[in-house]
């Protein structure tokens, strides 16, 4: 009888490790990176072309890209916009068909969106077409907790 509650206690004990270091929710598992210095500024929307956005290899900034229409309740770029003056960081900005021409079109297909870059590449997004972002969108409290899983809101 004790061989078998030890052996059920091992069973659980294996169970219980391989489901919690298996965790499917990636944001865990992000480090925090800073902004590059420039964006802890005024807090507002900088509009860039493809042009430019091609030749920012490195640094790391956050990129809105936006439809010139919103059927949102709340336009996300009022949500982004309480955000960015409460931490006086600046979001670079382009128009979704300008951002059609960029290498992130290849990841990121709708907009709006909020896109966290490091060095040229793609750290997180929000997906324009996803359910689940959907508080990011309209929410600056949700929004605010998503970024906090990638950037620190002070520079260093």
């Amino acid at each position: 009888m004790k061989k078998v509650v030890v052996l059920v206690l091992c069973l659980i004990t294996l169970l219980t490790t391989a489901c919690t270091s298996n965790r499917t929710n990636q944001d865990d598992d992000i480090e925090r990176i800073y902004l590059t210095e420039k964006y802890y500024n005024k807090g507002e929307f900088k509009e860039i072309t493809s042009k430019d956005l091609s030749k920012l290899k490195k640094g790391t900034y956050i990129l809105f890209t936006y439809n010139n229409y919103c059927t949102l309740s709340i336009p996300c770029d009022k949500i982004f916009e309480e955000f960015m003056k409460k931490y006086k960081i600046d979001f670079l900005s382009i128009p979704f068909e300008e951002f059609k021409n960029t290498k992130f079109y290849e990841t990121v297909k709708y907009a709006p969106s909020a896109i966290i870059v490091n060095s040229g590449e793609i750290v997180a997004y929000l997906d324009a077409n996803s359910d689940e972002d959907l508080a990011k969108y309209q929410d600056s409290k949700e929004f605010e907790k998503w970024l906090n899983n990638y950037i620190y809101f002070t520079k260093k």
